[in-house]
């Protein structure tokens, strides 16, 4: 959701200036990995939107099942329960991780492929990017069996479309013409 987005974007920025100063974007990433989870559970989503519950008590709540905390997430978690935001963590969350990869120098590729790859292919698959790229490459997977036959790779906005879909779609449109 946008609105969301645009709500998150000041906290998840705030997070990373914290974590960067600290030098500890790795141990943010992994507490606002739990915390997203947390809130994106429906039974803790009713409590952050139970009325009878204080802010305290909701504090409490999220800091006892969220797990080791230090003393600046355990802050920012209480920001966040004063402020009403425990809802959009997933969406800071996702804010964070790519702050710190632009930070890193790391590229998020999200790959679609018509059939499972194997450990060798994704590797082959991976070290061509990062070297197409010239950046680390962080590979998200996914099955998409209307694909046909290949694999579509979606790289920041560069989409790569090696699908026998994709070449099917090129071949009607030039027919067309």
């Amino acid at each position: 959701m946008a609105e969301n987005v645009t709500i998150a974007r000041p906290y998840a920025d705030a997070a990373f200036e914290l974590a960067r100063g600290a030098g500890a974007l790795g141990p943010w990433s992994e507490a606002l990995d739990r915390l997203a989870s947390l809130a994106a559970d429906p039974d803790m989503q009713a409590c952050f939107k139970n009325p009878n519950l204080s802010a305290d008590q909701l504090n409490k709540l999220v800091q006892d099942v969220a797990g080791e905390l230090t003393a600046e997430q355990q802050n920012f978690v209480r920001v966040l329960v004063d402020n009403e935001r425990l809802l959009v963590l997933p969406e800071i969350r996702d804010l964070f991780v790519a702050l710190k990869n632009e930070h890193e120098g790391v590229l998020e590729a999200e790959i679609a492929s018509a059939f499972p790859l194997d450990d060798a292919a994704l590797a082959a698959l991976k070290a061509d990017l990062e070297a197409r790229f010239k950046a680390a490459i962080n590979v998200t997977v996914t099955l998409a069996p209307e694909l046909i036959g290949g694999v579509r790779i979606a790289v920041g906005d560069e989409v790569i479309d090696a699908s026998v879909r994709g070449k099917l779609a090129n071949m009607a449109a030039a027919l067309k013409n």
